[in-house]
């Protein structure tokens, strides 16, 4: 067994069109709407999870009688990356609202002058203890996938989780093939995308992709 690749875009659904709008130059400008955007496709994508996920029957007592049930029996652990990930994970939260959370901080920044050799600088973590869990890691944009990994490897300090959950927005097939090459031979791995671009640029941005997920979301930076 090897671990599993999803891309929701191989089945038409409304994630689609949220993802479509996140691309869109023109609509992507007011920030709230793609922030909310991220959202929506967080919920969706933790909706697509769930149905793969463990349950326990459990007995409800309604106003009437009682009622067989089934609730979630997996401890889930939601995480992301500073600072693009936030709404994505607000999204996954909506729908775990029951989850515990976990945060890294990892940016990625160019090595030489002409912006073509990318690095990446994780300097901050906070995370419950795993050991035994199912962790769910989100990150908008996976592009070389060196951040998601170092990410994973920090978390790897709080536990062995159970079962690694990994999403993305927009993915490079680059990004792609390294997590299937770091984490290929493992069943408990799985990597769920919503739409998987063909290539990086110079500057290792996915193409067609949607530009800085970060400042989308929150504005440039310095």
């Amino acid at each position: 067994m090897t671990m599993k690749v999803v891309n929701l875009n191989e089945t038409p659904s409304i994630l689609s069109q949220y993802v479509s709008e996140l691309r869109d130059a023109g609509i992507q400008q007011d920030r709230m709407r793609f922030r909310r955007n991220l959202e929506r496709i967080g919920e969706l994508m933790a909706y697509e999870i769930s149905r793969n996920l463990s349950y326990k029957e459990v007995t409800v007592q309604t106003p009437l009688a009682e009622c067989k049930c089934r609730c979630l029996s997996e401890d889930i652990v939601l995480a992301t990356i500073f600072r693009a990930g936030l709404p994505l994970h607000h999204g996954f939260l909506n729908v775990f609202d029951k989850a515990e959370n976990a945060f890294v901080s990892a940016y990625r920044y160019y090595k030489d002058k002409d912006c073509r050799e990318v690095g990446v600088h994780v300097e901050y973590m906070a995370s419950p203890d795993l050991t035994g869990k199912t962790l769910v890691i989100v990150d908008p944009m996976l592009a070389k996938g060196y951040s998601l990994e170092l990410a994973v490897d920090a978390f790897f300090k709080n536990g062995t989780p159970r079962r690694i959950i990994m999403a993305s927005v927009i993915a490079a097939q680059e990004g792609v093939d390294h997590i299937v090459k770091r984490f290929g031979d493992r069943e408990d791995v799985e990597l769920l995308c919503a739409a998987i671009d063909p290539v990086l640029n110079e500057h290792s941005y996915i193409v067609p992709g949607l530009g800085d997920a970060g400042d989308l979301a929150y504005g440039g930076k310095l």
